[in-house]
Order: structure tokens, then C-alpha cells, then sequence
């Protein structure tokens, strides 16, 4: 019944939204595409004097505006101009003003990196000596919060309403010419442009809060817009809505005149109908017409994309951007002709259902469309990921492998699909359905009794529907082929959550190479070799099971951010649990600290603690609280050279 396909379909979307949703809830605030890889002054160093200014160096091209770097002093004071400039080698600098006190100093930023994902972060950097300071930095990454949700969903929904705009009509030209007039389909399609359409209206109303302050009333800031719009993203959502105007006229003429031009070549034609989809020479004519406008449209959909995101920047971006370009219109014309067909085994008349011809075209074309991903989507990965380690060791490559694994899952249920499509070419036709009894009509109805009419209308809807499904339901392969299709729209419907969320991943090989310039950043800090400090503290708080072994090791060791990890054995080595482990580091010559550190419990027996800011290189006094009962504590130390 009509009623199920509809329940089926529900589910279908149902699964979107909690597979989407489950992702969102995973992934977190959008992954910095441009990580800082160096800056003068270096993260945490003490310096004699105040600088001038204060420049940042990013692993790849940002943008930024005035404000969009800020220092404050140790009172919360901000003391630089505003001004920022570009110094070249994707390094960026804003003075200060003089006269600026001794003290501990905070640096904040916020810009977009070059394939349109915000970046923010915040260092410190000393004068004269480290001090307390009252600067509170927000712990809302930049595209996290409200905002960030909202814009992500839109920009989930931007994808899926392409994928439908775009398979679906090509699914109509390509392979089912009829079902122009079949209802449904003409939803379907207008149903994806509608969600382009209103997904790019917010994506650019949200723009300006996304990347910036991440307010909700920010979005409705109209000088906010104004920025976006002066923004390479912000010219691509402007594109794209102009383009998605030409798609409302494409789809006018596709439900309109070509619908007509098609019922006029059934009358004028039959025997060319009966034949064939090619119908009369002025139905071949505006059938060509709609495939160049709409293709190139489609094309145009694309290029917004890839001309602001991933294939915009890197390595090959002049051949990325139409490789880009055409894996997403393989993916819509793959996908969206899927849920084209779903559409139309479901849901189109029984009169009029889809051709055996038009499902074996449209496998011509998902095969022809796999083939395109394979050779599109391996170019990408190489240059996405760059090395096997990158694969395995990055979220990105980690989606990529899971995105593989559902495209292995879609071919394969494919392969049962074309199985059920070559017996559907071979099955006869379904016998035809003997004419419904007539509705007797009543005399409550001849007189005009509204609640009658609708009893009887309600009855009639519901024979009529049985009957359709009776028509279905005879067709052995029609409906093998139906459960597969469903079955391949499941899964489609988790690749495309998982594509999106892929979308605003940071590429493994960005990332790799960001994780390269910081460690030798943090090798050129300093004297010596970079290493891991390893110091191991027998203790003994007097109490029942109080005595053991705590190891702390410091990794890289050097000045500035480092990683912590605290160990606690028995004396026969065995890792166990105590109630409290504290560090506190000590420069007692320069009068620096303690600088305590409360690190978190991770398993038995280790803490661990990230960002561990060492000020300055010394002898430094490594004390370690070790708290094993209410009452049992004691604290042990040890003298280690650092930085």
C-alpha cells in the first residue's frame, strides 16, 4: 500500500537524521584546517624586553581581518593596534603599543583558512618574568556551538538537496523520459532544489557568525553579510543561488513543456511511442536542450563547491577543482537517480509504473558513475591523505576507510540489484487487473451528506490503493528489485552523512604536515635535542599499601607546551589506582612557581595531562603529591633539566 512506501521511506529519513545526528555528536567543533606552526614570541617564552609585535605562522594560507589577532596584558588589557599585516611564507604579524609592563601575555586568534574552515587558538608568551593574569579565553573552539551545528546541518542538507535536484532530473532525462508526469518524481526533485535552496540561504546568513563571534543573533547582522559576501565562500553561496534560479526554470520547462511536448507525441505517434522514449523530432529537440542547460547547471552547482572547499587549496588544486567537480555530480547522478528509482517503484501509479528499459539504463549509469568515484576518489585520497600512516593515524583517513567500506557495501547490494533487474527484462508482463466494481452511491450521498461522501471517498481511495498494490505485488522481479533498491537507498543515505562530516574533516596529509612544522618549531626553541624526560620517584605515604613507584614522563621536555604522563606501580611493578596524584614544577633560580599541574586520571594506574607550559629552560624541581587513603599523603621530588 501506498501507506507502507510512505512508512519506508519515513525510515529512510529517520536514518539520516540519526546517522547525521550520531556523527555530529562524535565529530565535535569542526577540525582546524590550518594549524599555528610557529609564532614570535615563541608559546610560553620569557623575553627581556617587550616586542614591537607578535607574528603567527600558520601551515597554510588564512584570512583574517583587523581584530582578528589580540594580545592582552596581565590586567586583561588589550595592547595591540588591531592592524594586522601580511608579512609573506603564511606568517602574519599585529604591533603593540609601547610602554607595555612586565608580566605573562595572552594571544588570541581567529581567521578562516584557505578551504573556508575557521581556525582559533590562544598562547602565551612572557616579559621579564611569567605573573598571574586575569585574560579568560573562551573554550568555544571557532564553528563550534549553536551556530556551528546549525551551519554544519545546513551544510548537510546543502549536499543531500543537490544529490536529489541533480540525480533526479538526470534520472528523468536519462532513463525514464515519462516520469516527468508522474507525480512523486516531480516531488522528489522539487524537494531537493527547495532544500539547496534554503540550506545556501542559511549557510550565508550563518557565515558570518560561523566564522566569528558564533552568536545567534549575529546571523540576521547585515554587516556581517556584507564581509561574507566580499569572501571567496561567500561569492560561491551567491553563485550558487543564482544558479539554483536557471535550475527553476530547468525544472518549469522539464515538468511543463516537456511533459506536454511527450502527451503530444503519444497522440500524434503512438507507434514511435510504443517503440520507443524518442517520440517526434521536436520532443528530441527540447530533450537535447534541457540536457545541455542542465548539465551545465548541474556543473555550475559543483564548481561552488570545489572552488571554496578541500579542492581549492593544496597541492594540484587547477586539477583537484574539476576532479572535484566531477566526483560530486557522479555522486548525484548515482544516489540521486537511486532515490529517483526508489521513488518510482514505490510510489508511481500502477497504470504507469517504471519501464524494465528505464531500470536497465539507469544501471548503465550507476555502473558508469561507480567507475568515475573509483578513479575521482582515488585521486583524492592520495592527495587528501598523502601516506599510509596518514590513513590509519588521522580522523580523516579513519572516515575515508569507513567511507570505502560502506561504497564496498553499495556495490555489492548493486550487484543484487542488476540480478533482479536483468529477470525484471525477462519477466512477462503482469496480467492486467480486471476494472474495480463501481462505488454504489448512495442515497445519503446523492443528497448532499458531506460525512457520506467522505466515508465513501476514503473507501474508493483504499480499493484503489489494494488494487495498485495487487499490480505491484505480481510481479515477482518488480518487487525483489524494490527490496534491493531500498535496501541500497540505506546505506546510501549513511555514505552521505559520512561524506559530509568527511567534508569538514582536516586532510590527513594538512594535518601531518601541521604536526611537522610544530615539532621542529619546537626543536629550533632552545639547546639540545628534543626528547621524552622520564623520572622515577620511589614514595611511601606510611600507610596500609602505601608504598610504590610514580614515573612522570615529559614529552618533548622543552620550553613550552609538552605532554605529561604519570605512572603509579606497586614495588612489584604492578599498576594500581590511588585517590590523588599532583605535579607542581619549580625554577627556584629565577623565582618561577610552583606551577601546579592536576593531570587526569586516563586508566589504571596512569594520569596524563596535555599542554604542560614550561616558561623557561632551567633546573627545574618536578614535586609529586601522592595522596593513597584520606588521610595518607605524601609528596616526593626530583631535579631535572628541561628545555
Amino acid at each position: 500500500m501506498r501507506q507502507t512506501a510512505a512508512a519506508r521511506l519515513r525510515a529512510l529519513l529517520l536514518l539520516f537524521a540519526a546517522v547525521t545526528g550520531g556523527l555530529l555528536a562524535g565529530a565535535g567543533p569542526v577540525s582546524a584546517h590550518a594549524a599555528l606552526t610557529g609564532s614570535d614570541p615563541q608559546q610560553g617564552a620569557v623575553v627581556d624586553t617587550a616586542p614591537a609585535q607578535v607574528s603567527l605562522t600558520f601551515s597554510e594560507a588564512v584570512a583574517l581581518s583587523d581584530g582578528s589577532v589580540r594580545v592582552y596584558d596581565p590586567k586583561g588589557e588589550q595592547v595591540d593596534t588591531g592592524t594586522t599585516t601580511d608579512l609573506g611564507g603564511n606568517t602574519y604579524a599585529v604591533k603593540l603599543h609601547a610602554g607595555l609592563p612586565d608580566g605573562t601575555f595572552t594571544v588570541t586568534y581567529q581567521v578562516v583558512s584557505a578551504d573556508s574552515h575557521p581556525v582559533s587558538g590562544a598562547f602565551t608568551f612572557s616579559v621579564g618574568a611569567p605573573s598571574e593574569t586575569t585574560v579568560t579565553v573562551s573554550g568555544q573552539e571557532a564553528g563550534g556551538g549553536l551556530v556551528g551545528g546549525l551551519y554544519d546541518v545546513a551544510r548537510y542538507a546543502a549536499y543531500a538537496g543537490f544529490i536529489l535536484l541533480v540525480g533526479g532530473a538526470a534520472f528523468v532525462l536519462a532513463c525514464w523520459p515519462r516520469g516527468a508526469g508522474v507525480r512523486p518524481v516531480q516531488r522528489l526533485v522539487v524537494g531537493g532544489w527547495l532544500t539547496l535552496t534554503a540550506a545556501t540561504l542559511a549557510t550565508l546568513l550563518m557565515r558570518g557568525s560561523y566564522t566569528g563571534s558564533g552568536k545567534v543573533g549575529d546571523i540576521f547582522d547585515l554587516s556581517l553579510l556584507s564581509d561574507v559576501l566580499q569572501t571567496k565562500t561567500g561569492a560561491a553561496l551567491v553563485s550558487r543561488l543564482l544558479l539554483l534560479a536557471a535550475a527553476a526554470l530547468f525544472i518549469a520547462v522539464l515538468f511543463g513543456a516537456y511533459v506536454r511536448q511527450d502527451a503530444d507525441a503519444a497522440d500524434d505517434d503512438a507507434d514511435s511511442r510504443a517503440g520507443g522514449d524518442e517520440g517526434s523530432t521536436g520532443k528530441r529537440d527540447l530533450t537535447f536542450g534541457l540536457a545541455i542547460g542542465g548539465g551545465v547547471v548541474a556543473a555550475g552547482l559543483a564548481a561552488s563547491w570545489a572552488m571554496a572547499e578541500h579542492a581549492s587549496t593544496g597541492i594540484q588544486a587547477g586539477v583537484a577543482m574539476p576532479v572535484d567537480m566531477v566526483h560530486l555530480l557522479a555522486v548525484a547522478a548515482w544516489l540521486g537517480g537511486l532515490a529517483a528509482l526508489l521513488v518510482a517503484l514505490f510510489r508511481a501509479p500502477a497504470d504507469a509504473p517504471v519501464e524494465a528499459r528505464a531500470v536497465r539504463r539507469f544501471s548503465r549509469v550507476a555502473f558508469g558513475s561507480v567507475l568515475v568515484l573509483t578513479v575521482t576518489g582515488l585521486y583524492q585520497s592520495w592527495r587528501q591523505v598523502g601516506s599510509w600512516s596518514a590513513l590509519t593515524g588521522t580522523s580523516y583517513g579513519q572516515l575515508l576507510l569507513v567511507k570505502v567500506g560502506l561504497v564496498v557495501v553499495l556495490v555489492g547490494i548493486a550487484g543484487i540489484s542488476r540480478r533482479w533487474t536483468a529477470r525484471l527484462a525477462d519477466a512477462p508482463a503482469a496480467p492486467a487487473e480486471q476494472e474495480a466494481p463501481p462505488v454504489i452511491t448512495t442515497v445519503a450521498s446523492a443528497s448532499g451528506d458531506p460525512r457520506r461522501a467522505a466515508q465513501l471517498a476514503r473507501q474508493q481511495a483504499a480499493m484503489s490503493a489494494a488494487r495498485e498494490k495487487r499490480i505491484r505485488n505480481a510481479d515477482a522481479g518488480r518487487t525483489g528489485l524494490r527490496r534491493s533498491v531500498l535496501a541500497e537507498a540505506g546505506v546510501a543515505v549513511v555514505l552521505l552523512a559520512v561524506t559530509t562530516v568527511l567534508t569538514t574533516t582536516e586532510p590527513g596529509r594538512t594535518e601531518e604536515e601541521a604536526q611537522a612544522a610544530t615539532s621542529s618549531a619546537q626543536q629550533s626553541d632552545g639547546s639540545g635535542e628534543a626528547g621524552v624526560l622520564s623520572l622515577d620517584m620511589p614514595f611511601d605515604t606510611g600507610g596500609q599499601n602505601g608504598k610504590g613507584v610514580v614515573r612522570v614522563d615529559l614529552d618533548p621536555a622543552r620550553v613550552g607546551g609538552n605532554d605529561m604522563h604519570v605512572y603509579v606501580q606497586r614495588p612489584d611493578g604492578k599498576a594500581f589506582d590511588i585517590p590523588e596524584v599532583k605535579i607542581a614544577f619549580t625554577l627556584e633560580e629565577k623565582e618561577i612557581g610552583p606551577l601546579p599541574v592536576v593531570p587526569d586520571h586516563i586508566t589504571t594506574g596512569h594520569w596524563s595531562a596535555s599542554g604542560v607550559q614550561i616558561p623557561m629552560a632551567g633546573d627545574w624541581e618536578v614535586a609529586v603529591t601522592v595522596r593513597t587513603s584520606d588521610i595518607d599523603q605524601v609528596t616526593v621530588n626530583k631535579n631535572a633539566k628541561i628545555g
